[in-house]
């Protein structure tokens, strides 16, 4: 056989085998376990695959560590908004760290629409328990001097925490409630209390114009009358607490008379 055609059957052999090789190489995504360790043991000699399922596997492993790092700093990001707005939440009585800022305004709130932040205020003030329900009874006009008046009284009182307004005197919010008397006197009220919180213990000053309705009653020479009251409280239980308020009514002078009346109940409030 010449050499020069000999030469031209190695050289087409070698191409095709080589031809089949990268074929077989490009069409396989990826490659068994079984197949990398017999095939892939010849160091540079080692076929292209070889090379491919290395560079897939850390490729696929550099991207494992990145989603693991990310969900590690959301987390500890979470963690640090949570443990923030638990030291929050005492008004003035806040840490230097809280200047300017507002309890309830976490990451979840910030680049929301305002109609998205106002569906989730209507659920976080359900979800928070800031609903706060009392029930109180107690003595009414408790320093008459005659003791033709002092009668006892049993009243309600409901209070929205979750329209509470942070100003540099305190934390206030609204106030509804009504109480009747003994001799059928009745209370209608709303106005604005603060509140003030020291531990366990509460402190809440507040002001509340009303419709009063004698009935039997001490005549308080108005239909319009002002109650100005101060409680105090201690938590019992979670959401739970237990306080004394003393209270005092007048018509401030609007009347042809303004007697007053100075009243004194035990409360039980509960959140919900």
């Amino acid at each position: 056989m010449k050499p020069k055609f000999l030469i031209l059957i190695l050289f087409l052999i070698t191409f095709s085998v080589s031809g089949l090789i990268a074929v077989e190489a490009k069409s396989a995504e990826t490659i068994s376990q079984e197949r990398y360790d017999r095939i892939c043991k010849w160091g540079i000699f080692n076929p292209p695959e070889c090379k491919k399922r290395i560079i897939e596997t850390g490729s696929r492993n550099k991207k494992n560590t990145v989603d693991t790092s990310e969900q590690v700093t959301s987390l500890e990001q979470t963690t640090k908004t949570k443990k923030t707005d638990r030291d929050c939440r005492w008004g003035i009585f806040n840490p230097p760290k809280c200047r300017g800022k507002d309890s309830r305004v976490t990451s979840e709130t910030k680049n929301k629409p305002y109609t998205e932040e106002k569906r989730i205020e209507t659920v976080r003030s359900f979800d928070e328990e800031n609903h706060n329900l009392s029930v109180y009874t107690g003595t009414f006009d408790t320093v008459d001097k005659e003791g033709d008046d002092k009668t006892t009284l049993m009243g309600v009182e409901h209070k929205n925490k979750d329209l509470f307004r942070n100003t540099w005197i305190g934390r206030f919010s609204p106030t509804t409630g009504a109480f009747v008397t003994k001799k059928s006197s009745i209370y209608l009220y709303t106005g604005v209390e603060a509140d003030y919180n020291l531990g366990p213990i509460n402190i809440s000053p507040s002001f509340a114009p009303g419709y009063y309705e004698a009935g039997d009653g001490k005549n308080l020479g108005s239909a319009l009358n002002f109650k100005s009251e101060i409680k105090i409280g201690v938590d019992l239980f979670k959401n739970t607490n237990l306080g004394y308020s003393y209270s005092h009514i007048s018509n401030n002078d609007w009347g042809d008379t303004n007697p007053g009346t100075d009243n004194q109940s035990i409360n039980f409030s509960k959140k919900f």
